[in-house]
């Protein structure tokens, strides 16, 4: 089953990149970790949501702003998609990436 994984933690107004935020060291050897196990399928870091535009449709209209759409300290830095046999495996692979240890990763199954 897949998996997406939702990379973020709190905003706390410092500016910090998703980049400052993972230690790239801990990030790669979980990159290849994840990789070597054949789980990984695929992911990337995201850009900070200042750089995010919101898209909404309202009676024919297309309205735009700016910034992501959740009024929310939590930002999403990056994501990824793994395949595992269960959510317990998925859960297992969620807790060894290093961004969980101070933001948070959302496990959230893709429909099949």
């Amino acid at each position: 089953m897949r998996y997406l994984l939702l990379i973020g933690g709190e905003d706390d107004g410092s500016g910090r990149s998703s980049q400052d935020v993972c230690d790239e060291n801990e990030s790669v050897a979980w990159v290849e970790e994840m990789t070597r196990r054949g789980v990984l399928l695929s992911g990337e870091l995201l850009r900070p949501p200042s750089d995010a535009t919101t898209v909404r449709v309202r009676d024919g209209e297309v309205l735009l702003s700016d910034g992501p759409f959740a009024e929310t300290k939590e930002q999403m830095g990056g994501f990824g998609v793994i395949e595992c046999a269960n959510l317990d495996e998925a859960l297992e692979i969620a807790a060894a990436h290093p961004v969980a240890r101070q933001g948070m990763i959302e496990v959230r199954p893709i429909w099949e």
